[in-house]
């Protein structure tokens, strides 16, 4: 059969997507039905608080997920995909803004409150077509993934790679960042988009609503974790480890190493996309914090403590770290950054390969953690055709 066919159905055959998905669907399931059939008195149900909560740590798996793709897999550091996340979330949130309608403060059903407050006569071009859920759905691909598709282009062309491509990312989300501040861009400046109502026609307030935005996170995640799972076990992931590992080698052989780079980055840049859009209707606001470069940062320690090139790791990374700082910040907010660093500095020291090295140690995972480390001298030399496509 050829790969083109096998690649989706890889993962499946993989120990550790198995366990991986057998976790995350009974976790996903057993949390719905904890809150859907325990009566709120009972100790073991789950709140719509703690069920929206928990959809927040999925999507920022998924955005671990995403940066793991193009670092552990691709040795792409890089420093600026809360920009890519923040993309997603905006169009997720265009879109909620104009569900709206004539129900805002001021009453206007084609402007935003902001806009009303801010005297714009009319709505702007690029908020066109936001009244469609298809369009807005579009947009949280196509949004991030062209940003990435020209910043890859550029700078993978160029041959920019180490620190200073991580600098350039994070420049990138902090001129985004300055950006969106401003008022004149039409994206609410320094409040953002917020006080949504509606999704599909639906109360955003509604419990039922809820549940379904968190089991919406779950199999995001489940789906973004597969298809990572498949491009890293395909040809391409195995050339994309090759140029991690010894990109001018790879280069040598015949491949074409700036297109696997862009091609792996533009669909990590899209991933972070979806876990944007997903998250804004659950915390019900978006503003131009997202893109600080202190998140993107933030995103990177994640994976570092679960784990490179592991993908579950960086899941495994995102889930206790934010669970952390849910705690950490209601006792000791202020000390929180310094424990953030501290655990990072204590996962470096002690286990230079994550939380999934400790996994790995016994068993779990080795396989693929064999298939991550690939010399470009034995992957197979490209045909002519490939080389030159």
């Amino acid at each position: 059969m050829p790969d083109s066919r096998s690649w989706l159905a890889r993962p499946f055959t993989e120990r550790s997507t198995q366990i991986f998905l057998a976790v995350l669907t009974l976790s996903v399931l057993a949390i719905t039905l904890l809150h859907v059939l325990l009566p709120e008195n009972n100790p073991l149900h789950v709140s719509t608080f703690t069920v929206t909560l928990l959809g927040k740590y999925l999507c920022y798996a998924l955005l671990a997920v995403a940066v793991d793709l193009v670092w552990g897999y691709l040795g792409i550091l890089s420093l600026g995909h809360g920009a890519f996340f923040a993309l997603g979330g905006y169009a997720m949130g265009m879109y909620l803004m104009r569900e709206i309608g004539d129900r805002g403060v001021y009453g206007n059903p084609e402007l935003p409150d902001f806009m009303v407050f801010l005297n714009w006569q009319e709505l702007p071009w690029f908020w066109q077509g936001f009244d469609m859920p298809a369009f807005a759905f579009l947009m949280v691909l196509l949004a991030p993934g062209l940003l990435a598709l020209v910043f890859g282009f550029l700078a993978f062309r160029s041959r920019v790679t180490g620190v200073y491509l991580s600098i350039i990312t994070q420049a990138l989300t902090f001129a985004l960042m300055l950006a969106f501040f401003r008022n004149e861009m039409g994206f609410g400046g320094n409040n953002g988009l917020t006080d949504f109502k509606d999704i599909l026609g639906f109360d955003l307030r509604t419990d039922a609503v809820r549940i379904a935005l968190f089991i919406a996170s779950g199999v995001a995640l489940g789906l973004g974790y597969l298809l990572c799972r498949g491009i890293v076990g395909s040809k391409l992931g195995r050339v994309s480890i090759a140029c991690r590992d010894a990109e001018a080698r790879t280069r040598f052989l015949g491949y074409r190493v700036e297109r696997v780079q862009l091609f792996i980055f533009v669909v990590s840049a899209m991933l972070a996309g979806v876990a944007g859009a997903l998250y804004v209707p659950q915390v019900g606001i978006i503003n131009p914090g997202e893109f600080s470069p202190l998140f993107s940062i933030e995103v990177v320690v994640w994976v570092a403590l679960g784990g490179r090139a592991t993908l579950y790791g960086a899941v495994l990374g995102a889930l206790i770290v934010n669970y952390a700082k849910t705690v950490f910040t209601g006792i000791m907010p202020d000390a929180w950054l310094f424990a953030l660093g501290g655990l990072f500095v204590l996962v470096t020291v002690l286990l230079p390969k994550g939380i999934a090295g400790l996994f790995a140690q016994r068993g779990w995972g080795r396989r693929s953690s064999s298939r991550a480390k690939i010399d470009p001298t034995n992957a197979t030399r490209p045909t002519e055709q490939e080389a030159t496509a």
